[in-house]
């Protein structure tokens, strides 16, 4: 699993290179930033965030694995700043070209993403951390606990969108990609367990705000940037979807990795593995299924797979309706940009994809020619 850098940014071993360095010297400033947050004292985050930018010397020295380590640390200190107001930007000009360069050097956006934010955050005592919270470590490991699960997950869509949907190993090949979507239920369901909607909605989202950055608006760490919503494309949305579920694809794309980029565009534009598996059956499921033995199989296992999908988003929507209901939310819509009536398109599409991974009835012809056989 390769990006254009040539390396696997998200495999295991370079994300426990990435969460042990420390190239700015920040395991210090980024403990004292929890103090400075809870006093709201922008002047001290600014002070910090300015004294750990690094030369374009000392860039030009970092390997790519620090590089990223540097862009979760001032990340820290970016979204700090704009949780009290300012954009950090005007107050620290020193950072931009720095901030260009790191996402040059890593082929990713040149700010903080939620893979800095958890996969590559150090755990312990070295933690980056907003608040300090219990609740907030528990967010972070849920989403450190997704992101192993994700990474062999997609790899079994890439394989699935190949695969005949007839052929025996594709049926193999879907329940193990369940076997991944289930670990995330899990994790999802630790974050119903052990963080609450208003710790989130007024302790925590305010520091997943956008930034300006060079004239460009950049989101945020965002829960739509563990993008399940790439197995969608591969399984059914490439071909299924609704505008806005497009649209917001395209704006969440840009944060991913490098390689999970490169597989969203392959499968855009190309038939998804659903409508291949309803192109199989056509007209006539019995005589598809009796050339070919393997498409029910198939057909179970895609179906399996949606609805497990359709719980994990069941579980999102439950989370989103509180942390954004009216009475309790700050801002109208999540760090990520999708509105709870969005989650909830998303799940009705997913609902009308699995109907139509059912076995499609016989055609009328199909029939009436069986009949008079």
């Amino acid at each position: 699993m390769t990006s254009t850098l040539g390396i696997d940014l998200g495999s295991s071993p370079r994300t426990t290179v990435i969460r042990e360095l420390d190239p700015l010297a920040a395991d210090g400033p980024c403990l004292d930033l929890r103090h400075h947050n809870e006093r709201s004292d922008v002047p001290a985050l600014v002070a910090a965030l300015r004294a750990l930018v690094p030369s374009a010397d000392e860039v030009a020295g970092y390997s790519v694995e620090a590089c990223v380590a540097a862009m979760r640390d001032l990340g820290m200190f970016l979204g700090s700043i704009k949780r009290h107001g300012p954009e950090p930007l005007p107050l620290v000009p020193e950072v931009l070209p720095v901030l260009l360069e790191l996402g040059r050097r890593t082929d990713m956006v040149p700010r903080d993403t939620v893979h800095h934010y958890t996969n590559w955050n150090p755990t312990g005592g070295r933690q980056r951390m907003y608040t300090g919270d219990i609740q907030e470590a528990y967010l972070q490991e849920s989403v450190r606990m997704v992101f192993p699960h994700l990474r062999e997950a997609l790899e079994l869509a890439e394989r699935l969108s190949g695969a005949e949907v007839a052929d025996a190993k594709f049926a193999a090949l879907t329940e193990e990609l369940t076997g991944h979507v289930e670990a995330m239920v899990s994790a999802i369901d630790m974050v119903v367990a052990k963080v609450s909607p208003e710790f989130f909605a007024r302790g925590l989202r305010a520091y997943f705000e956008e930034i300006t950055l060079d004239g460009r608006v950049l989101l945020g760490p965002a829960a739509a940037q563990v993008p399940l919503w790439l197995i969608d494309q591969a399984i059914w949305a490439a071909d299924n979807s609704e505008p806005e579920y497009e649209e917001f694809l395209r704006d969440s794309v840009p944060y991913s990795l490098p390689r999970w980029r490169e597989l969203y565009d392959r499968w855009t534009g190309v038939p998804s593995v659903v409508t291949r598996l309803v192109e199989a059956y056509g007209d006539d499921p019995d005589g598809a299924e009796r050339r070919m033995p393997g498409l029910r199989p198939s057909t179970e296992a895609l179906a399996r797979l949606l609805r497990v999908i359709i719980v994990f988003r069941g579980r999102h929507l439950g989370i989103a309706r509180k942390a954004y209901d009216a009475d309790l939310r700050l801002y109208p819509v999540g760090s990520g940009g999708a509105s709870v009536d969005l989650l909830r398109q998303i799940i009705d599409l997913t609902r009308a994809t699995a109907r139509l991974t059912r076995r499609p009835a016989p055609s009328a012809a199909a029939h009436a020619e069986r009949r008079s056989a």
